[in-house]
C-alpha cells in the first residue's frame, strides 16, 4: 500500500477528537501521512499535537443551539474557513470526519473538490454537520443500526466507536454479597448525579441494601461530596477524577453515568449494565437517543435528568439487581472491537489514487 495523506476533521470536545486520534494512529502505523484541521479553542489544540500529529488551525464556531449573534458570526466565517481548508484538502486522498462544527469547513471543501469523505457517526441520531452532508458521503461508519436510515443505502457499516482495548478485556463479574456501584458524570462531573448520589446514601442504608459506591465527582463538586460521604456511613470512595477507568469498570457491578457516545461505547465493550442519565442540553438531544437505543437492547435503564433524585436512584438500582447479568450480556452485544482498524481499511478503500 503506497503512502497517502489523510485529513482528520472534527474537534471541539474530546468525543470528537479521541476517536479520530485512534484512527489516525492506525493510519500512521500503515505508513500514511495524517493531519488534523481544528481550532485553537477545542480539545484538539491540546490532544492532537501531544499525539504527534500536525494541526492546521481555522476559525469557526457552532451553528446548532447558539444565539443569533453566534450564528451570524459563524455563517460569516464559514466561506473564509472553507477556502482556507482548500489547499490542505487538495493534498488529501480522503477526509475522515467525526462531525461537530469544526468538521464543517474541511468537509465542505472536500465535497467541492470531490475528495471522498468518510464520516464516523457514533450517536443514534447524527449531529448537524453529518446530517447536512449525509447524502454526499462516500461511507458512513455508525454505532447503531438505526442510524443507517440517515445515510444513502449501501454506504453504511456498523463499526462502533474506537474504544481502548482494556475495556474489551474486562471479564463478566461474578455476583457477590455487596453491590459495587460506579457513578461518574465524566471528567467534569455532573451536578445532577452528584446531588442524587448525596441524597441516596441514607436511603441505601435504611433499605438495608449492601452497597459499595465509587463516585467520580469532577473537580468542582469534589470537596462537598467527599466530606459528606465521609460522614454517611456508606462504604466506598469519592474521587475528583478516575485515571484508570477500565479498572473502575472492571470492579463495578453497575454503572450510573451520562449517555455520550464514548460512555455507551465503553459500557458495551466492558459488558456493563448501566443506568443512563442523558445530559438534557446535548446537541440534537443525542444522549437521550443513545440511551433509548441501549434501553431497547436491554442493556440499560434510562432516567431523565429532571427525574434523577436519590429516591429514584435507589428505586432503579433495587429494581434491576435481578437483571444485572442479562443486562451485561445485552450491553456486550453493542460492542464492536476493531473500530479504528476498520475505519482505516475503509479510508484506504475509498482514497483517491
Amino acid at each position: 500500500m503506497k503512502e497517502r495523506s489523510f485529513l482528520m476533521a472534527g474537534g471541539g470536545t474530546g468525543g470528537h477528537v479521541i476517536p479520530g486520534l485512534a484512527v489516525a494512529r492506525e493510519l500512521r502505523t500503515r505508513g500514511h501521512n495524517v493531519f488534523f484541521v481544528g481550532t485553537e479553542l477545542g480539545m484538539e489544540a491540546k490532544l492532537v499535537p501531544a499525539a504527534g500529529f500536525d494541526l492546521q488551525k481555522i476559525q469557526i464556531g457552532g451553528l446548532n443551539r447558539v444565539g443569533v449573534r453566534q450564528t451570524i458570526t459563524t455563517l460569516g466565517r464559514l466561506p473564509i474557513a472553507t477556502v482556507s481548508c482548500d489547499r490542505c484538502v487538495r493534498s488529501a486522498a480522503a477526509v475522515f470526519s467525526m462531525g461537530g462544527y469544526v468538521a464543517g469547513p474541511p468537509v465542505l471543501a472536500a465535497i467541492l473538490r470531490r475528495v471522498p469523505v468518510v464520516v464516523m457517526e457514533p450517536n443514534a441520531v447524527p449531529g448537524f454537520t453529518n446530517r447536512s452532508i449525509s447524502r454526499l458521503v462516500a461511507r458512513a461508519l455508525v454505532s447503531f443500526p438505526e442510524t443507517a436510515a440517515f445515510f444513502p443505502s449501501g454506504r453504511t457499516e456498523v463499526t462502533g466507536l474506537p474504544v481502548r482495548e482494556e475495556f474489551f478485556r474486562i471479564q463478566p463479574r461474578p455476583w457477590g454479597p455487596v453491590l459495587n456501584l460506579l457513578i461518574t458524570g465524566g471528567s467534569q462531573g455532573s451536578r445532577t448525579l452528584n446531588h442524587a448520589a448525596l441524597q441516596s446514601w441514607p436511603l441505601f442504608l435504611n433499605a438495608g441494601l449492601p452497597i459499595r459506591i465509587t463516585h467520580q465527582t469532577g473537580a468542582s463538586g469534589f470537596a462537598e461530596i467527599r466530606d459528606a460521604f465521609g460522614r454517611s456511613g456508606v462504604e466506598g470512595e469519592v474521587l475528583p477524577f478516575i485515571s484508570d477507568m477500565p479498572a473502575a469498570f472492571a470492579a463495578a457491578d453497575l454503572v450510573v453515568c451520562r449517555a455520550g457516545a464514548g460512555a455507551v461505547s465503553e459500557l458495551a465493550a466492558a459488558g456493563k449494565p448501566s443506568i443512563l442519565v442523558p445530559f438534557p442540553y446535548a446537541a440534537d438531544n443525542h444522549q437521550t437517543r443513545n440511551a433509548q437505543a441501549m434501553e431497547r437492547g436491554g442493556a440499560s435503564r434510562l432516567v431523565r435528568d429532571a427525574e434523577m433524585t436519590g429516591e429514584r436512584l435507589l428505586e432503579t438500582v433495587s429494581r434491576i439487581i435481578p437483571d444485572l447479568g442479562s443486562m451485561g450480556e445485552a450491553a456486550r452485544q453493542f460492542a464492536k472491537p476493531g473500530a479504528a482498524r476498520r475505519a482505516a481499511d475503509v479510508l484506504e478503500e475509498v482514497a483517491r489514487t
